[in-house]
């Protein structure tokens, strides 16, 4: 396995890019480009004996606790492993991924490495909607009643901050602040949960109340009345802004629209009027779909505009695969966006996006595309990057549980499709 990975790494490598020797401190020379070299802080992840997730460094071997191993076994076969069986080996390592990050408590850390581990509201909305379709339906609660409890901590009106500590505590590690996208991503998050239930469970339901009406209450609270854009905010990008993006306002929108099945289980008012309200501003970033309103460059939000985060539109499926053109880097993959600085690394998670809105849509082969070149990429012990360098070589932080649930909701699309090897 290992030495394959390497071998086929290279070769697509290879064949996208003609490599020039020159290195430099923190680039490598190619061409008359330089681009970033970044460590692959870790190749994985392991339960240690008291249950609690134990990096695996580069070039040391794995040393699971037998007991905890054997109780992951049995919380795998609880559930399924999804997809055609030729991805069944990266399937199976982000389930274990996903179950080693997601804490006791419910605490979804983002990776298991210094700097990432907390809890982004963001990630762990997708870790919550990829363990509720791969039959996990209550550690997906437990995630979702963390991000609860950390929005009741931090917030009055139901904004929630860029990332928490996972102890508990509501804590923030710094000054990062607000970023309003949370609270769409969080409704999505519930209505994958609710709809992957089959409603099997109202008394859960009626615990994340709570959750549902503040994040509805802080959207209706930090979108213009008459336009619908949104408050300048933060977004996955995690810079200041000065202008509405639409990677705000997309997750706004699908966790507005998913929603409605839950608020009719709780017996709350419908949100039509906001659905309605924030299509409005949608349509001031047509028919370009840029990143920021009144720009020309797209990036990954033209992808939460394309199912199964929302309908299918002509207009945004022209626009979402030029932007694939403009964020594509030497390795294969994707930057965040077109506008991304060039220093040749592909990022996973906005890849891997690009991997679900393909299956979502029909499009198998590309949705494939993406899946085999994520595949290949992966650390020798198989988890999933968050970067790809511009040689092919897996970098930063692994796993990276927004990239592995976003390929188990791949994954679990192609079941859907009907999709075999």
């Amino acid at each position: 396995m290992r030495g394959l990975r390497g071998r086929r790494r290279a070769l697509l490598g290879a064949a996208s890019l003609v490599l020039a020797a020159g290195v430099c401190t923190g680039a490598s020379a190619v061409g008359d480009r330089s681009f970033a070299l970044i460590p692959l802080y870790s190749d994985g992840v392991v339960l240690d004996p008291h249950g609690s997730p134990a990096l695996v460094r580069v070039g040391a071997e794995p040393v699971a606790d037998p007991l905890q191993r054997a109780a992951q076994d049995a919380w795998l076969a609880e559930g399924t492993v999804p997809g055609p069986d030729r991805y069944a080996d990266m399937a199976e390592q982000a389930l274990r991924d996903l179950d080693a990050l997601v804490l006791d408590d419910g605490a979804a850390l983002a990776a298991a490495s210094p700097y990432w581990r907390y809890v982004w509201p963001r990630d762990a909305s997708f870790t919550a909607a990829a363990l509720a379709r791969t039959g996990h339906p209550d550690d997906a609660h437990a995630v979702l009643r963390y991000v609860q409890r950390m929005q009741q901590a931090r917030s009055d009106d139901g904004l929630m901050h860029a990332r928490y500590l996972p102890d508990g505590s509501g804590g923030v590690p710094d000054d990062r602040g607000y970023q309003l996208d949370g609270s769409g991503w969080v409704l999505w998050a519930v209505a994958q949960w609710w709809d992957a239930t089959e409603g099997a469970d109202p008394d859960a339901l009626e615990e994340l109340r709570p959750l549902v009406t503040a994040s509805l209450a802080s959207i209706r609270a930090n979108v213009g009345e008459t336009t619908g854009l949104p408050v300048a905010s933060p977004d996955y990008w995690e810079v200041h802004e000065d202008r509405p993006t639409l990677g705000t306002l997309a997750p706004l929108l699908a966790g507005t629209r998913a929603v409605a099945p839950v608020l009719s289980a709780l017996g709350e008012p419908p949100a039509d009027d906001l659905v309605a309200l924030l299509e409005r501003g949608l349509a001031e970033f047509g028919p370009g779909y840029p990143r920021r309103l009144g720009g020309e460059e797209r990036d990954t939000a033209v992808a939460f505009l394309m199912p199964p985060f929302a309908p299918a539109d002509e207009q945004v499926e022209e626009v979402w695969r030029e932007a694939a053109v403009g964020m594509s880097r030497p390795a294969g993959g994707l930057a965040p966006g077109e506008g991304w600085k060039e220093d040749g690394v592909s990022w996973t998670p906005e890849t891997a996006v690009w991997a679900l809105t393909a299956a979502a849509s029909g499009d198998t082969e590309q949705a494939e595309h993406w899946l085999d070149w994520l595949d290949a990429h992966r650390t020798d012990l198989g988890s999933l990057p968050e970067k790809v360098l511009w040689d092919g070589s897996p970098s930063a932080v692994a796993p990276l549980a927004w990239t592995a649930s976003t390929v188990l909701l791949t994954l679990d699309e192609l079941d859907r499709q009907g999709v075999e090897d």
